[in-house]
């Protein structure tokens, strides 16, 4: 949206160091208590979860004697994600009063603002003073933010002109953190222009290195087994927020094609000459370029539903027509906005989701 307005957008990934580990237990419990009021029995259902706990290390066959764990939630557990965040819901709070705006995701931590290109410096100086700010917050919360695996990405687009040359930097504790070309987001790789290019790139190879494992061993396996395997662990890969490669280019998506064409051939032993198309319609999976367009309409399917979070289903608005016609009935259909550029606007998902769920027959 920003690109597509002329904006700048500035992006900040926080990384804090043992996240889950450091979580005080008198402080998560007091936060339960006095933030979401909860109290008696459900109260000490925590507390008991939390008690207790030890932990030991092998090394040589033996057997370290047990430790007590004072701090932490148990990783890899349903809780786990949802205590941390409980535990740092006024980070979102204070992040705000700096007017910027962000997402988390268990201890993934995202910060973002946009702003005019003669602005970018004063919105430089405004997220190095929210970070410093939630730094405070952090060690006093006994958490700690990782100030060299801190990356940040400043998001323009090839045409964009800055009256002044533009910062190189952002300034987080004692270390500069110079401007990425590109970050990782979620295991989604981010260039500074949104081409996707790059992360196209990281699948495909990715991709690749699993179909050469599977190749190995594919004369020990049955065809359903090495289907299982492929979709598993590449078709995984290729579905992993492939909404986000809506309208871009046919030769990055072409890529991925590829990829799930040597999928294809895998699971049937067939050669390389052989016409793809009866292949996939076998397997019963959809082209690249069509999975994209089934995930988007699942997003906007699941937008009618009181659980779909609200970043995305903000961006989609109903249309009610302006004059009484036989579709006000139809509550079902999105209203495409209007956007400046093809390059970006029509990529965005309030544009791209509509487009794609109002194609679709009634």
């Amino acid at each position: 949206h920003a690109l597509d307005n002329g904006d700048v957008s500035l992006l900040t990934l926080l990384d804090l160091s043992a996240a889950f580990d450091t979580i005080d237990h008198n402080i998560l419990l007091q936060r339960l208590e006095h933030l979401y009021g909860i109290s008696g029995t459900p109260l000490n259902w925590f507390r008991s979860y939390l008690s207790n706990r030890t932990q030991t290390v092998i090394i040589n066959n033996k057997l370290s004697q047990p430790s007590m764990l004072n701090f932490g939630v148990p990783q890899g557990s349903v809780l786990g994600p949802i205590l941390f965040i409980l535990y740092t819901k006024p980070l979102t709070t204070l992040i705000r009063q700096h007017s910027i705006a962000n997402q988390s995701f268990a201890d993934d931590t995202q910060l973002y603002n946009s702003c005019r290109p003669d602005q970018i410096d004063a919105s430089v100086q405004s997220m190095q003073d929210c970070i410093s700010d939630v730094k405070t917050w952090m060690t006093a919360n006994k958490l700690k933010l990782n100030d060299d695996k801190t990356e940040s990405l400043l998001t323009a687009s090839n045409r964009t002109h800055f009256p002044n040359p533009p910062p190189i930097s952002i300034h987080i504790g004692n270390t500069d953190i110079p401007f990425s070309s590109q970050a990782k987001n979620l295991g989604v790789t981010l260039s500074s222009n949104l081409s996707m290019e790059k992360h196209v790139t990281n699948v495909c190879r990715s991709a690749y290195v699993e179909i050469r494992r599977i190749s190995n061993i594919r004369h020990y396996l049955t065809t359903d087994a090495t289907k299982t395997l492929v979709c598993a662990f590449v078709l995984s890969k290729l579905d992993y927020c492939n909404s986000l490669l809506s309208s871009c280019p046919n030769q990055l998506l072409n890529k991925l094609q590829k990829v799930q064409n040597s999928a294809a051939r895998l699971v049937f032993k067939a050669r390389k000459q052989e016409h793809i198309k009866p292949l996939l319609q076998k397997l019963h999976w959809l082209p690249v370029h069509s999975r994209i367009q089934y995930k988007i309409s699942t997003l906007c399917y699941n937008s009618f539903s009181e659980t779909y979070p609200l970043y995305l289903s903000e961006l989609l608005t109903v249309y009610y027509p302006s004059r009484q016609l036989r579709s006000i009935l139809d509550t079902k259909t999105f209203r495409i906005p209007l956007t400046k550029t093809k390059t970006f606007g029509e990529r965005a998902f309030s544009f791209t989701g509509p487009k794609q769920w109002n194609s679709l027959p009634y």
